[in-house]
């Protein structure tokens, strides 16, 4: 096997891009169980082994790695492809991470290529990913450019892929739901004349997640702590078979001012769980 020669995922530089010099300040046992929490070992060596790929083949190869098997239902909902359209493709986040990279697989492969997240700046670390994502930082000073990435993103002539819950999902009242979809999606799909196209993704994380993103959303909301175990939830994932239910598109004009963008966004929602 390859020795990996770099290290593209490092928990010490994250930590200090995150925090500046107070990084320094982080107990070292800490840093070595962040290691451990984020697989820096194992993603790094993947990482190192798929460096020849970028966008949608690197996305492929994550499938292939993580030995998941998509059932998709609804394929022929997906537009064509020449139809000289742009869409938004909405879909819940039940994962946080490996819905993503599966869905962009799938879109991908249809829309050769021509699309992109919107994501979370963390995931830019991924040189693999970064070709197909428009960057946002929830956690630092940038979110304020939050606007103008989402304008870039509608402006361009790519596709978009949304997960309008901004987190990955939680359990509500004892089931496995997204947090509110954000109105985002609603009123940029209208400004650009867009056609919002459903997805349900399946699968959920475990028991072990749920108490956690529990806890943190109640009592720490500053840091999103749970976000740490994604990755460690990304490999108790792998092996398993997912159904990804596409809808049929929604035509942009639906979104009239019969209701709010909130509400709007709130029926789609609920059109993706009735999928």
């Amino acid at each position: 096997m390859d020795q990996i020669t770099e290290k593209t995922v490092d928990i010490e530089d994250i930590l200090k891009s995150k925090m500046g010099k107070k990084a320094k300040w982080i107990p070292s046992p800490l840093v070595s169980w962040l290691k451990r929490i984020v697989h820096q070992d194992e993603v790094n060596r993947f990482l190192w082994e798929s460096r020849h790929l970028t966008g949608t083949p690197w996305l492929e190869e994550c499938v292939k790695y993580l030995d998941m098997t998509l059932e998709v239902v609804g394929k022929e909902n997906l537009p064509d492809k020449n139809d000289g359209k742009l869409y938004t493709l909405v879909s819940n986040h039940p994962l946080g991470g490996i819905d993503g990279v599966a869905l962009g697989s799938i879109i991908g492969r249809h829309f050769d290529s021509r699309f992109r997240y919107l994501v979370n700046d963390i995931l830019m670390n991924l040189p693999g990913l970064a070709p197909l994502c428009i960057p946002i930082n929830k956690t630092g000073k940038q979110s304020r450019n939050f606007p103008a990435m989402v304008e870039a993103g509608f402006q361009s002539d790519n596709h978009m892929l949304m997960f309008p819950a901004g987190l990955c999902s939680r359990r509500i009242n004892g089931e496995i739901h997204d947090l509110t979809w954000k109105k985002t999606f609603i009123s940029k799909s209208v400004e650009y004349q867009r056609d919002v196209v459903p997805i349900h993704f399946s699968g959920q994380n475990s028991d072990f997640f749920y108490k956690l993103s529990g806890f943190c959303d109640k009592h720490i909301k500053k840091v999103n702590i749970a976000m740490l175990f994604l990755v460690d939830e990304m490999y108790k994932n792998v092996h398993k078979t997912f159904r990804v239910t596409i809808g049929k598109p929604i035509p942009w004009q639906t979104f009239d001012k019969t209701k709010s963008p909130v509400q709007w966004a709130q029926w789609v929602q609920d059109q993706v769980y009735s999928l």
